[in-house]
């Protein structure tokens, strides 16, 4: 199973950091199908089967990413839609009385999701792609090992809180657990 399916199942946040990582990878590959095979692919030393798999996955995302006008930047749809299905829960979540915990990790996230927001061109965003923004910029400094000040430490630890309790929940969601009003 790819890495990518298995976070879809378990763990919606991780898949979307995943998934905005892939999209990096391949346009750090020039979207070239014959690069992705040689940087990202043989490394990884598969079987042919699974080999032949995930060429077509990547085969199918270069060209969703063509298609969708997003090869310098920006996210495919498909990531799109999760931001808005994660959306749609979330207000649901602080709608209801039913999940207080949420409701107290959403607001104690919630300086640090004004002040994301105040920043550079992040107002038209939605409060989540704020939040999923901020931590793949962490994720992005520490792939690089660049220092991480620690009120930047603060934030994602709020708002990574917040993003697994929603993913918990969007989990329940989809198995038919969670009561909504």
């Amino acid at each position: 199973m790819f890495i990518s399916k298995q976070l879809k199942e378990n763990n919606i946040a991780e898949y979307l950091l995943y998934m905005w990582q892939v999209e990096d990878l391949i346009r750090a590959n020039g979207a070239d199908i014959e690069r992705i095979k040689q940087t990202l692919i043989a490394p990884a030393r598969l079987d042919a089967e699974r080999e032949s798999q995930l060429v077509e996955w990547y085969e199918n995302l270069v060209e969703m990413i063509r298609l969708e006008g997003v090869l310098e930047n920006g996210h495919l749809q498909i990531n799109k839609n999760v931001i808005t299905l994660l959306t749609d829960l979330h207000l649901q979540l602080l709608k209801s009385t039913k999940y207080p915990f949420y409701n107290a990790a959403y607001y104690k996230a919630l300086p640090f999701i004004v002040e994301l927001r105040t920043q550079g061109d992040n107002r038209n965003l939605t409060e989540l792609e704020n939040c999923f923004d901020a931590l793949y910029g962490v994720l992005l400094l520490k792939l690089q090992k660049r220092e991480i000040s620690e009120g930047t430490l603060q934030a994602t630890k709020a708002i990574s809180q917040l993003l697994g309790l929603l993913s918990d929940y969007y989990k329940k969601d989809k198995a038919g657990e969670l009561e909504l009003e």
